[in-house]
């Protein structure tokens, strides 16, 4: 016979004779030697394939109490050997069936081993290894007596985790392909979760003054936790070719706890965050804050986006509370950079706004300071976000959320992005913005107040005018400056001195002084100043002989990339090219002023 198997045989012979040993001794007298020999016996079977002839010892009823008593310690051992088995290796399902035996006769030390194992586990095992774990984990949960809910709350807090350092799948290739079982691994250990949600539900059915509230409070964080990983990072519409999309399906079924547990439309409505830990340190209560208000941004984001749960929600709520209830979720996910965050954001904010009628929202709502803070927050997302799409639809959500508004709302909103914005881009959209409602009140028949006479005066004077005076950097303000030339273009058109119903004619002195007269000083600066750097360009290409040159350009204070000198002369001259258009529109404006005043002389004599 073989050294190797004489040694193995060996080795269940010995685990044979520690268990014959211990049978005849009390549960309490077992010694720590018989412990040690147990375990180094048990794991040499294991790991030299005689896991059938281990398999018969721990179903022999004879065994039960030691097994009972130690079986729990051979978890490590039989997880390295189920992992090490192929899927069609009898031996592989010997293992399963130990660890399905050790399920049904441990209680304590087998808990605590599941548990320990799944915390050693790392990198591509994770999700295998707690997919392993979960049925035999609830199984030793369901027999507990004594301290269930903090265990139960142990397992799920040590599962997630473990599970949270993997990446989440994003695109439908990757959802597929779950190289890291993730989305197999979250709809496992819902499932995982149930028989403890049963258990809940029930008690509460028995008593509406159900007191036990630990496990409710357990499974409550749970759904949080899984709220802000994988929900709040998971790509979670409907992919075309994916018939039960893993993320939307685990979706679905955290919404289902929540409702099930009487707690889905306090935390939608009353921002409920379960019993917060006290922290004496800040640092840890700022944590635990943010985590919260992560995990309710996906909540509102499933129920009113995705429209999981929708039909448990009563019909009572206006869309104007709907709005105002979800803003705070709304520029928490807009100030986030990662594209899943701000995506869903984005499609919150618009989901909330197209229940609204138009010039519905009272000017009122803009005293809460989400409705001032949140269309800041978008306009960054407008400016400085990388991803071309999402600007874009920034943009539309801006003016759908203007649209919104009363009369009073918009000249309040629009006074706030002007003096906020920081961006000539966005000032220009707000200036032609503010041009149209102009146009509205001067052609329709309800008196519009805000925008005419004395309140579009004060609009007026943070229009048109120059931010630095003629020292204003003209380029980088084109936009601004343009809108501002097209509205005061069209005041003079279309509003009469003699009616001045706009108020411009009141203010037009200070209008040539504080805008029309920096602005000719300014055009003039600035076309010097680029004529003179087209010159000195054309003047170095000649002595270098090359057009090729590369040199370096700063425009608008900011550097250029590195450009040869034909590429900087076509910038320079573009640069011309707006200034000209600029003062294009200057001149009419002004040819008009003239024109109108003049008319209205005539009209007097």
């Amino acid at each position: 016979m073989p050294e190797e198997q004489s040694q193995t045989i060996m080795a269940v012979d010995e685990l044979q004779a520690i268990i014959q040993r211990c049978q005849v001794l009390e549960e309490v007298i077992f010694k720590g030697e018989d412990f040690n020999l147990f375990q180094v016996a048990g794991q040499k079977c294991l790991e030299d394939g005689y896991a059938s002839q281990l398999l018969e010892v721990i179903q022999n009823e004879k065994n039960q109490v030691i097994i009972k008593e130690y079986g729990g310690h051979l978890i490590s051992p039989l997880v390295r050997c189920i992992f090490m088995y192929k899927q069609e290796d009898d031996k592989r399902e010997h293992c399963l069936k130990i660890l399905d035996q050790l399920a049904q006769l441990c209680n304590q030390e087998l808990f605590l081993g599941l548990l320990e194992q799944i915390e050693q586990t790392s990198g591509d095992q994770v999700a295998q290894t707690v997919m392993l774990l979960l049925q035999p984990l609830q199984t030793v949960l369901l027999k507990l007596q004594n301290k269930k809910a903090y265990s139960v709350g142990l397992s799920l807090a040590m599962i997630m985790n473990q599970l949270t350092p993997l990446p989440v799948p994003y695109t439908k290739q990757q959802i597929q392909e779950d190289k890291l079982g993730l989305c197999q691994c979250c709809n496992a250990v819902v499932d995982f979760a149930k028989p403890f949600v049963s258990e809940v539900v029930k008690n509460m059915e028995k008593s509406s003054e159900y007191n036990d509230m630990e496990l409710k409070e357990e499974l409550l964080k749970f759904c949080m936790k899984c709220l802000k990983y994988p929900l709040l990072t998971a790509q979670l519409e409907q992919l075309e070719g994916i018939e039960e999309h893993p993320f939307r399906h685990f979706a679905t079924e955290i919404i289902d706890i929540l409702w099930n547990i009487r707690e889905l439309i306090p935390l939608v409505f009353l921002h409920r965050k379960g019993k917060s830990p006290h922290w004496e340190n800040q640092e840890f209560a700022d944590i635990e804050q943010k985590n919260s208000a992560e995990s309710l941004a996906c909540l509102s984001y499933l129920v009113f986006v995705q429209h999981f749960g929708i039909d448990c929600f009563p019909m009572v709520f206006s869309p104007s509370y709907l709005l105002q209830c979800n803003m705070t979720h709304i520029e928490g996910l807009l100030i986030r950079t990662e594209e899943s965050m701000l995506s869903k954001g984005l499609d919150l904010f618009e989901s909330c706004l197209l229940r609204m009628e138009d010039n519905s929202l009272l000017h009122q709502y803009l005293e809460f300071r989400g409705f001032i803070n949140v269309p800041q927050v978008l306009v960054k997302v407008m400016t400085l976000c990388p991803i071309e799409h999402l600007r874009k639809k920034s943009l539309n959500i801006l003016q759908l959320f203007i649209d919104k508004f009363g009369a009073a709302g918009k000249y309040t909103l629009f006074r706030c992005l002007l003096k906020t914005s920081n961006h000539a881009g966005v000032e220009g959209y707000v200036i032609k913005n503010i041009k149209d409602q102009i146009h509205l009140s001067l052609t329709k028949a309800c008196d519009n107040t805000w925008f005419t006479g004395q309140h579009l005066i004060s609009l007026l004077d943070l229009v048109l005018l120059l931010p630095e005076g003629a020292e204003t950097d003209l380029l980088q303000n084109s936009d601004r400056i343009m809108a501002s030339l097209n509205l005061l273009r069209y005041l003079i058109i279309k509003d009469c001195e003699s009616d001045n119903q706009t108020g411009v004619w009141t203010i037009l002195a200070k209008i040539e002084q504080n805008f029309l007269k920096p602005l000719h000083v300014g055009l003039n600066m600035s076309k010097a100043h680029y004529e003179a750097e087209i010159k000195n360009k054309k003047e170095n290409r000649r002595e270098a002989h090359s057009s090729n040159t590369v040199c370096s350009l700063t425009v608008s204070g900011e550097k250029m990339p590195a450009m040869t000198t034909e590429m900087q002369l076509q910038v320079l001259h573009s640069a011309l090219f707006t200034f000209d258009l600029i003062e294009s529109v200057l001149s009419r404006v002004e040819e008009l002023i003239e024109v109108k005043i003049k008319g209205g002389m005539d009209e007097n004599s």
